[in-house]
């Protein structure tokens, strides 16, 4: 059974959540800030965190980043603040997904669902490796970029470059298709694991802050108009 933590100041929310997240066989603990999620974390390796943004003690963006310092737990944010800045704020953090109030809670069943899944499938193709020989098939390179496909390290022109579980992936996936023009949808499917509620807007601003990432080989990602991206070497 999976575990999750919810995390609002808002009790009423709380109990919304829990109640449809038991529904769907979750095992479900709750913590009202975000200095009580950190610590939960300490005791706990939860499988999924639902964590509002503004809350007393410690906000969301400060709990996930002292969480994801001591354990790599996937985070669906859920937040009143909806701009493009929070979205890519959030992302910058490492959350996994963000959601806006007011929220449909089977939609964020459906998110924690997939959220899981995905994590989960991360963990087994990436397993720690022991007794390995041989760097065959381990580098990707291209235009100045080089991906540790084991590691999950990225560096640009030597240089190790930290990127998010999201930004690794959409740039792992525009590389082993590079030369070819991928949509919006085709990216959502593949990184995000399923058809995106919401707005696509979501790729433009991953892509923003992975492009701010790769400095000199920013433009190896190409904008396709109305269409999507490219990756060019």
């Amino acid at each position: 059974m999976s575990r999750i933590l919810v995390v609002d100041d808002e009790a009423d929310i709380v109990s919304l959540i829990e109640r449809y997240a038991l529904r769907e066989g979750y095992e479900v603990e709750t913590a009202s800030d975000g200095l009580e999620a950190v610590e939960a974390c300490k005791n706990t390796d939860y499988d999924c965190i639902v964590m509002d943004v503004m809350m007393p003690e410690v906000d969301g963006f400060s709990a996930v980043k002292k969480i994801h310092a001591v354990r790599d737990i996937p985070v669906i944010m859920l937040s009143a603040k909806g701009t493009e800045f929070d979205k890519l704020f959030g992302f910058e953090v490492g959350v996994d997904d963000y959601v806006t109030k007011p929220f449909s809670p089977k939609e964020l069943m459906a998110r924690i669902n997939v959220v899981i899944k995905r994590h989960a499938a991360a963990a087994a193709d990436n397993p720690t490796v022991t007794g390995h020989t041989g760097d065959e098939g381990r580098y990707m390179d291209f235009g100045g970029i080089r991906i540790d496909t084991l590691g999950h390290n990225v560096y640009v022109d030597d240089k190790k470059t930290d990127l998010t579980s999201k930004e690794y992936s959409i740039l792992l996936y525009l590389m082993k298709n590079r030369g070819i023009v991928l949509t919006r949808d085709q990216i959502l499917n593949e990184v995000w694991g399923y058809d995106y509620f919401g707005e696509d807007r979501i790729v433009d601003a991953q892509m923003k802050l992975l492009r701010g990432k790769l400095g000199s080989c920013r433009d190896r990602i190409q904008t396709i108009r109305g269409t999507g991206y490219k990756f060019e070497d």
